[in-house]
């Protein structure tokens, strides 16, 4: 049986009909921001202070897409008697987010604390050369970074909290062991300066 002459066309007039009565669900991005999930991998942020220029996060990104420069700066020291330190002063630390694959690597291996995943993501350029942002830019992401969320009340205690929670108990009952009056032998003479003799 052949089909009738325009019966296609009236089913796509029927499908747009039909979509034209519902209501829209297109987020309106520029005026209404979406809501991003908490644990969303927006662009890096740097937390300066933290960061020790080891290198880890430049040796293990699979990009190579991390550019750190510095050098050693020598400190005078602590104490009379010590000896000079030397310690890596950070001049530059940068990334190129047009290599970036936001494996989050780099975060991972930090063992200071220096690098977090921000929820930002409006970073486009007009020139892929200015993707790679200086420490000023990721210094500036750092403060849009979420607050950690909060332990499980019911998770176990992790076994560092717990050593040093014991360790801290343990300082404690010895200090407080060694501050306690000691007790003097009943039929001891006493001085009249309240020693004994």
């Amino acid at each position: 049986m052949a089909p009738i002459p325009g019966s296609g066309l009236a089913k796509g007039l029927a499908v747009t009909l039909r979509t034209m009565t519902r209501k829209t669900v297109t987020e309106q991005y520029p005026d209404a921001q979406p809501e991003l999930p908490p644990r969303s991998r927006g662009v890096i942020g740097l937390f300066e202070e933290n960061c020790t220029v080891c290198m880890l996060c430049a040796r293990e990104c699979p990009d190579w897409c991390i550019y750190i420069d510095s050098h050693k700066e020598t400190v005078p020291p602590a104490a009379p008697g010590g000896r000079e330190r030397s310690r890596n002063v950070l001049d530059r630390f940068a990334i190129d987010f047009s290599l970036c694959m936001y494996c989050g690597i780099c975060i991972e291996v930090c063992p200071f604390d220096a690098l977090f995943w921000s929820p930002e993501f409006e970073y486009a350029e007009t020139d892929i050369h200015e993707l790679t942002h200086e420490r000023d830019k990721l210094r500036e992401w750092m403060w849009t970074v979420p607050a950690p969320p909060a332990l499980d009340p019911a998770a176990e205690e992790p076994k560092e909290v717990a050593a040093a929670r014991k360790a801290a108990e343990k300082l404690a009952a010895a200090q407080a062991d060694s501050y306690a009056p000691q007790a003097t032998e009943p039929n001891a003479p006493q001085d009249p300066q309240g020693g004994e003799s």
